[in-house]
């Protein structure tokens, strides 16, 4: 390369394009001396053309003995021999490539050179470093035969890949073969697995509905009984018979009227259905092993439920009474109710934690029965005509008494748990859904029989200590609402989708009790501002009702939806006070 840049340096400039001029080579010594005289050999060490009149130096010193000399011809010969394509010429400035800079290790033009290269320390020409560096091209011909080398490898591999790709193909069919035989042994055990489940659910649903329908046959019987009887008296009775007629069956109309709501508040619709599992597992495993999904069957609110009530329609509350609680009689301290609840037939049983009694009211409200706790009680729950639950906080323990008609209670049973619980609630007829103490989950269901269960729900990892929160459960759509003290926060968890609504609002200050009303509406007392505030499902604010109470602290509703009950927590100015619940609209 070097020898090619030499001898276009000394060619001469003129007449190259002219026919029949033959190039002509200078020596480069004479040109020194302005002599254009024709070079006749070409010396590497020395790297310069020379004619036979120079080159004799060579011959003269001892020190260029050793010069090898080249003939010009075989020099041209040499250089016309490969075909540089340009790559000697600079891409930016079209010149020569005669210079190479040490510093960025970069070839340039004498442009280049000047323009780009001017700090540099180290810019020389290419001619007088070629003969000081090994071979030319032996180590990029290493690094040429070594990427061919791995190229080649690669190629080999991509062939060995395609063949191995080939057996494994043939390999998945013959697998996909074995693993039908084995799911078609799977589903023929899951069918009969799942037959004999639905029998037995289908047997069950189908003994419910026929209780329930007959049931309904009966009210329906009555109803068109007593609407006969009306019809009768209104056409041919008196006055005086006609208003006889009337109180007589208001009575019997209003007991017809709540059993029958309450039977369509829990209208149900029995479901199956079938989810298959993420992974499916093969024998040799028992069939409860490798059933491959889940086989789900309960009860869902019917549609013909959901189009009973309207959509969020706003409660009006309106004061009956008002009572003042006072230390009285046996009590030790001013009486602090935190928990209450209605009976079916309205009586309203509540629980001192200060004096460690359970107690009933009437509708006025009178205190008509009194029960004394060896604990201080925290909450308690209706769960039939004459029997109610109590949690004690601290003895691990929920009590079941009997509130017997004539308003006398006695203990029927103490089932221990291993849970601190607070507030409670009905879940179902077997179940309670019951508030925690100072545990990561704060709500938990626990069977009538004492055995706990968490719900499938994801809980943030909080303590909430007593009184610090409470909860409800909505039975219709499977929601479970939980209060935060501190936080001033109303959570709403779908059981059902493990999903979670958050309600923070100006109008919730310290929520503590909660409870669900009518057409299944949330009623939270809101203790910093003096309110029972409305939620809907949805986390929507539907009302906030100041009522006449220094910080509310409980709340219940009775079981015809009717009667609303609050209590407070302000010492020296305890309350207990009734509002009649109405549709605003």
């Amino acid at each position: 390369m070097a020898e090619s840049r030499k001898l276009n340096a000394a060619k001469t400039s003129s007449g190259d394009s002219v026919p029949g001029r033959k190039e002509q080579i200078l020596c480069q010594p004479c040109s020194k001396k302005d002599l254009q005289i024709t070079a006749d050999v070409y010396c590497s060490e020395c790297d310069e053309f020379q004619c036979n009149e120079c080159s004799k130096a060579h011959t003269v010193y001892a020190f260029m003995n050793n010069h090898k000399l080249v003939n010009t011809t075989e020099m041209k010969l040499i250089s016309s021999s490969f075909d540089m394509k340009g790559m000697d010429n600079c891409a930016q400035h079209g010149e020569l490539l005669n210079f190479f800079c040490e510093d960025e290790n970069q070839l340039c033009c004498s442009t280049c050179a000047i323009a780009d290269h001017r700090k540099c320390h180290s810019v020389v020409e290419v001619q007088k470093i070629v003969g000081k560096s090994r071979p030319a091209g032996s180590q990029l011909k290493r690094k040429l035969e070594e990427v061919k080398s791995k190229a080649e490898m690669i190629v080999k591999h991509t062939f060995s890949s395609k063949e191995q790709v080939s057996k494994d193909v043939k390999a998945i069919f013959v697998e996909i073969k074995r693993m039908r035989g084995e799911m078609n042994k799977m589903f023929d055990d899951l069918e009969v697995y799942v037959t004999r489940e639905t029998d037995v659910f289908q047997a069950a649903v189908t003994n419910k509905l026929a209780k329930k329908r007959f049931s309904s046959e009966k009210h329906i019987a009555d109803a068109a009984k007593s609407l006969e009887i009306v019809d009768t008296a209104l056409q041919n009775g008196t006055p005086s018979q006609q208003f006889i007629v009337e109180e007589t069956l208001k009575k019997q109309a209003n007991e017809l009227c709540r059993d029958v709501d309450n039977e369509r508040q829990n209208l149900q619709t029995a479901t199956v259905s079938f989810r298959f599992d993420e992974m499916l597992k093969f024998p040799p495993f028992p069939i409860s092993a490798y059933v491959p999904g889940k086989l789900t069957l309960k009860y869902t609110l019917s549609e013909a439920k959901k189009s009973v009530a309207p959509v969020d329609p706003i409660v009006k509350l309106t004061k009956i009474t008002s009572i003042k609680l006072k230390k009285t009689g046996d009590d030790v301290k001013e009486p602090f109710y935190t928990g209450l609840d209605f009976l079916p037939d309205g009586r309203l049983v509540t629980v001192d934690n200060q004096n460690k009694k359970c107690l009933i009211y009437n509708e006025k409200p009178q205190k008509i029965g009194s029960f004394q706790l060896s604990y201080q009680p925290q909450s308690i729950v209706a769960i039939s005509k004459e029997e109610v639950a109590i949690t004690s906080g601290d003895c691990y323990t929920i009590d079941f008494l009997r509130v017997s008609k004539s308003n006398e209670i006695t203990l029927i049973r103490t089932c221990k748990v291993k849970t601190r619980y607070e507030s409670i609630c009905l879940k179902d007829e077997r179940n309670f859904v019951i508030g925690t103490v100072d545990e990561t989950t704060p709500v938990r269901i626990v069977s009538m029989s004492g055995e706990e269960k968490y719900f499938s729900v994801s809980f943030p990892n909080k303590k909430y200590s007593l009184r610090d929160s409470a909860c409800s459960y909505i039975r219709n759509t499977e929601k479970m609402i939980l209060t935060d003290r501190y936080e001033h926060t109303i959570y709403i968890y779908d059981v059902a989708t493990n999903t979670r609504v958050d309600v923070k609002d100006d109008q919730i200050k310290e929520p503590r009790g909660v409870a669900v009303g009518p057409s299944d509406c949330i009623l939270v007392c809101s203790k910093d501002t003096h309110s029972v505030v409305q939620i809907s499902q949805t986390g929507r604010i539907l009302s906030s009702f100041k009522i006449d109470m220094v910080y509310p602290f409980r709340v219940c509703v009775s079981k015809d939806q009717s009667i609303l009950a609050v209590t407070n927590s302000c010492k020296g100015k305890m309350k207990l006070q009734l509002f009649k619940l109405t549709d605003s609209g």
